[in-house]
């Protein structure tokens, strides 16, 4: 039994050293392969026998076998690409891939993906990553007279995890509700347009929609124009006209009268005329066609301190340039007065506070903290009258103005670090614009944030949040199944994958543009070969010297 025993416990040596030097040569073939995982392979001895000694019992090993195969989940290094759909985790987690059409899922690190020809982003082996689809931000003005609500919501998930595609290669236009323009109005300048009936509103009243240029260079002291979009992504010029105010008794405070316009073909706004009918300011060519607000604007000692703004908003009747027509205007939510130009023709969109319209918040760096009703009507909200009469309709400002503390003012307004100022700098000049409309674009190409989150670039310059990468991890990571192919299958020993966003607690970030490279550290694998081939001698030699007592036994009988 010892010899026997002995050539036995020499075998089970080479079988456990071969079977080692294949999970070594496994891992240096596998090298260079992307998101691989090494392995480790750990021994444990046989059970002993019982063997008769002079102190009692003693124990004589047989052996050795296979104890462990453990995964090495140790962070590969980080490889650059110059593919956007390129991915690299850094920390815990791996990609969730599923082949089209079947309920299985596969979990990688390898993070190789390409879009197919039907917009699905797959591994080389054709499985679709999978991700959530991002609720779309959406951003609304409404007025103070409005039953709707605002709404700013940040980005969240939808639903369950689901194959990515791009399906749709195109940014949908958005229309323009808010317009900010701060501008230095020289205090300087001449009044461009007089009146002595109506001198706030002499520029307005000196505008003609019919004509070729519907207000000549002469009648103003400065303008400002930029682009806004309607909601089918048609751009149309908007602007925005000012002109000083001749005042006999100002009181240290200078007033300009300012005027929103549009091109006077694009102003689609439908009102009722004389005999009932609706019409379209911009199509009828009407003499008010493309004003969308009138008003003033009050400095004091060159800081912008005030601010009055009326719209249309009654059906006008025969005479839409009749300022009894023209009335306080609405706020939107964030305390600015709003106006609209229906560039559409939609039906009941023609006012501010009408159900289909869009309204245009105008912000010239001050705003009203005051929204509440003060009694009035809907129209006076956030109004307040200074010294005198609140001036509800334009034409009760007329020419009785001693100074500024007559005009229409906001109840309570707030005047941002950046606001249009009368200061004397040798000119007026714009000193900021912006709007927040856009048209159609098509996608021109792609990035992956550290959270996952992939984004498209579109030509008309927005960046849309599409999808979140859904990584996934494992209670007992070790008890993964590798299937080839970078692959790896949840067993009962693993548990069920637990999803989450990139980011997110127990979840690695995502580098984009990046590929993680096998973690096999090739000197390890040399020195682990090294032991391995000396183990293997070793038990060897335990072969041939049982071999040679055996030869030995055999020989005692001649």
């Amino acid at each position: 039994m010892g010899l026997g025993a002995s050539l036995y416990s020499g075998i089970t040596g080479l079988t456990v050293h071969s079977e080692r030097m294949t999970v070594i040569g496994n891992n240096l073939a596998n090298v260079n392969t992307t998101g691989f995982k090494g392995a480790m392979m750990q021994f444990e001895d046989l059970a002993s026998a019982d063997f008769a000694t002079v102190n009692g019992v003693g124990q004589v090993g047989r052996g050795v076998r296979v104890s462990t195969i453990y995964s090495d989940w140790g962070q590969g290094a980080f490889e650059s690409s110059t593919e956007a759909t390129d991915m690299a985790i850094s920390g815990d987690g791996l990609f969730v891939v599923s082949p089209l059409g079947e309920d299985m899922k596969y979990y990688s690190r390898a993070g190789n993906f390409r879009f197919d020809n039907d917009g699905y982003l797959v591994d080389p082996h054709g499985y679709v990553l999978q991700g959530w689809e991002i609720e779309r931000t959406t951003t609304t003005v409404t007025t103070t007279t409005s039953t709707t609500t605002n709404e700013n919501r940040s980005a969240r998930i939808i639903g369950t995890p689901t194959n990515i595609r791009m399906e749709n290669f195109q940014s949908e236009p958005n229309a323009t509700t808010n317009v900010s323009i701060v501008t230095n109005l020289d205090p300087t300048a001449a009044d461009g347009s007089t009146s002595s009936a109506n001198p706030y509103f002499a520029m307005f009243n000196n505008w003609d929609g019919t004509a070729e240029t519907p207000l000549a260079s002469t009648l103003y002291g400065y303008s400002t124009t930029l682009k806004v979009y309607d909601e089918i992504g048609t751009a149309h010029n908007l602007t925005v006209y000012f002109d000083k105010v001749t005042m006999s008794n100002a009181g240290g405070d200078t007033v300009w009268e300012y005027m929103v316009t549009c091109e006077p073909s694009a102003d689609r706004r439908m009102l009722s005329g004389a005999n009932g009918l609706m019409t379209s300011i911009g199509e009828s060519r009407t003499s008010a066609a493309g004003v969308l607000m009138i008003g003033t604007l009050t400095f004091t000692t060159g800081q912008l301190s005030g601010m009055s703004a009326y719209t249309l908003k009654s059906n006008g009747g025969a005479n839409i340039k009749d300022l009894n027509n023209w009335d306080l205007a609405d706020f939107s939510t964030s305390g600015f007065p709003v106006c609209t130009a229906n560039f559409l023709g939609k039906s009941n969109a023609s006012t501010a506070e009408a159900t289909n319209a869009t309204p245009l918040q105008i912000d010239f760096g001050i705003s009203n903290k005051e929204l509440s009703s003060n009694g009035s009507g809907a129209t006076t909200i956030g109004w307040g009258g200074g010294l005198g009469t609140l001036p509800t309709t334009a034409a009760m400002v007329g020419n009785n103005i001693s100074n500024t503390g007559y005009l229409a003012n906001f109840k309570d307004p707030a005047v941002s670090a950046l606001a249009t100022q009368s200061f004397d700098t040798g000119g007026s000049s714009t000193l900021y614009q912006s709007q927040n409309g856009y048209s159609a674009g098509i996608l021109q190409n792609i990035s992956v944030s550290r959270e996952g989150v992939i984004s498209g670039h579109y030509s008309n310059g927005q960046v849309l949040e599409l999808f979140a990468v859904t990584l996934a991890t494992f209670t007992n990571q070790h008890g993964l199944r590798r299937e080839g192919g970078n692959l790896f299958t949840e067993t009962l020993e693993s548990g069920p994958a637990l999803t989450g966003q990139a980011g997110s607690s127990g979840k690695g970030t995502i580098d984009g543009n990046a590929l993680e490279m096998s973690n096999v550290d090739m000197a390890t694998e040399f020195v682990r070969m090294i032991t391995t081939q000396r183990g293997f001698q070793a038990n060897t030699k335990v072969i041939t010297t049982v071999d040679s007592l055996l030869g030995e036994v055999i020989s005692m009988k001649r």
